[in-house]
């Protein structure tokens, strides 16, 4: 409209893109201040992105623009993973080092079926593992990939051989696929806890499902408290509890949007998507393979939460077994912890660990006095090479001990004779290190122990300073310490 002022799309989208922004905000904010966003700029700008993601997702690992070329007249894989676990198929392609071959006998190599119960890696979930066996060929599924609808089967041969044209069995790894499904399910659960908890401004930013693990990263400009982290957990696992029905619909982009289903934003959809629906609380356009009821998720665990940019938070968690497996080491731990502290029992970790804190304090603080007694003997004891020098007394040694224990050293002798002046060489691990200090008495008269250190140490290679009643320098030459110590005399003598 005429008069109209628009935040440029580009704006909106590096808010989004780079800073993990919500566009949700962005228009929320603009429209306060009475203005908008250049939508046609943005959604062009996304599906900019979008598309480079998707042929990123397109691309094959290992494989060149030649051994592309080679699925170019290849239909589309009949994809038969939603229902079946094993399907009897027929080879279309063999693949070896980017080459059609018509017979493979050893080692790896890439199979193309007519039809597969394999999930080829795509919408964040890993690809399906498991076997091809007929009766001349053993061979282990490592991987499934997915390009343009062809589903690219990553193989090793354990036995026998395969030809073009052979009819096998596929059979996936169930306990693995099983896995899988549930923490893909737990990922939509969590999503939509995410949203309740923290705000419909969450919205998805990656994801990555495999069969230990989900990771899910989410728009979010702060780092999540424990309490939030522990109510999300908290309401999936009540969603896992109700086991509610886990219902996939197949119908066109229009319809899933009156469902309410979510979707990635600037992601392109075909005539027909699939919705994945559990119960009534999560509602999304979703390929992936999924549990039938939310039960059979069993437990879901957060394991961390951390920043993966600005304004992208990402959520590791696991299901099932993976929950099992967390909690037995996790014990382990507790039991190890409480060897350690020779406590009877786990439920006694925490009080034997408080008691063990209040030993080492007061340790600490025994130690702190020993630490000053011995400073006063050792101060007594160097006081007797205390000389006068002009309107000074002056105590200068080489004494064995940290840096931390002359200062205390140094701040002894000042406090017995408030105008004297003290310089301390400290040789402790190799390094050198002087410490001086100058009595009340002694500043008053002119004596600066910062700029007595930053003279002398500049003698042992070093540099430093300090106040005038009290200084720290370091020095790299111990060869020349006496040096350095006989000319703090000269500097007092022309005061």
């Amino acid at each position: 409209a005429k008069g109209e002022k628009l935040i440029p799309g580009a704006d909106a989208f590096k808010l989004s893109d780079t800073f993990g922004f919500p566009v949700d905000l962005t228009r929320e904010i603009a429209e306060e201040a009475g203005l908008s966003i250049n939508e046609d700029e943005f959604t062009a700008l996304m599906n900019e992105q979008k598309a480079r993601a998707r042929a990123a997702r397109g691309n094959i690992s290992g494989w060149t623009d030649s051994s592309k070329s080679l699925l170019e007249n290849l239909a589309p894989t009949e994809f038969l993973g939603y229902e079946a676990t094993e399907a009897s198929a027929k080879v279309i392609s063999l693949i070896v080092d980017g080459e059609a071959v018509d017979e493979v006998s050893e080692g790896e190599f890439s199979a193309i079926l007519d039809k597969t119960p394999f999930y080829g890696e795509g919408g964040g979930q890993v690809g399906d593992s498991g076997e091809l066996v007929s009766e001349s060929l053993s061979a282990t599924v490592l991987d499934t990939k997915k390009t343009n609808g062809i589903y690219i089967h990553e193989c090793r041969i354990d036995g026998g051989k395969v030809k073009l044209g052979d009819t096998l069995t596929a059979k996936i790894d169930v306990a693995r696929r099983l896995a899988i499904k549930r923490n893909h399910s737990a990922a939509h659960l969590l999503q939509a806890a995410l949203r309740e908890v923290l705000g419909t401004h969450v919205e998805q930013a990656g994801s990555y499902v495999d069969e230990h693990r989900v990771r899910f990263d989410f728009s979010h400009l702060s780092a999540m408290t424990r309490e939030e982290l522990m109510r999300v957990e908290a309401i999936v696992n009540e969603r896992i509890l109700l086991s509610e029905d886990c219902e996939t619909v197949v119908t066109d982009p229009e319809s899933a949007k009156k469902m309410g289903a979510m979707a990635l934003f600037g992601e392109k959809y075909g005539k027909s998507v699939r919705v994945v629906k559990i119960g009534s609380y999560s509602t999304e356009l979703c390929g992936g393979t999924h549990v039938s009821r939310t039960g059979e998720i069993g437990l879901f665990r957060i394991i961390s939460e951390s920043s993966v940019a600005a304004g992208v938070r990402r959520i590791e968690g696991t299901t099932g077994l993976g929950v099992l497996a967390l909690l037995s080491e996790r014990d382990e731990l507790i039991r190890d912890t409480a060897r350690e502290l020779k406590s009877p029992n786990a439920n006694g970790i925490a009080t034997k660990a408080a008691a063990l804190q209040g030993e080492i304090k007061e340790l600490r603080r025994e130690l702190e006095s020993a630490n000053a007694k011995i400073s006063e003997i050792k101060a007594e004891a160097l006081l007797s090479g205390i000389k006068t020098v002009g309107k000074f007394k002056l105590l200068t040694a080489r004494v064995d001990m940290r840096p931390d224990g002359a200062r205390t050293l140094s701040d002894t002798v000042k406090a017995k004779h408030p105008d004297a002046v003290c310089v301390f060489a400290v040789v402790s691990d190799g390094k050198l290190n002087f410490v001086a200090a100058a009595g009340a008495e002694a500043v008053k008269a002119g004596a600066h122990a910062g700029n007595i250190l930053r003279e002398i140490s500049a003698i042992c290679g070093g540099k430093g300073g300090g106040r005038p009643d009290s200084a720290m320098s370091g020095g790299r030459d111990l060869d020349k310490i006496d040096e350095a110590l006989a000319r703090v005399e000269e500097i007092l003598s022309a005061i």
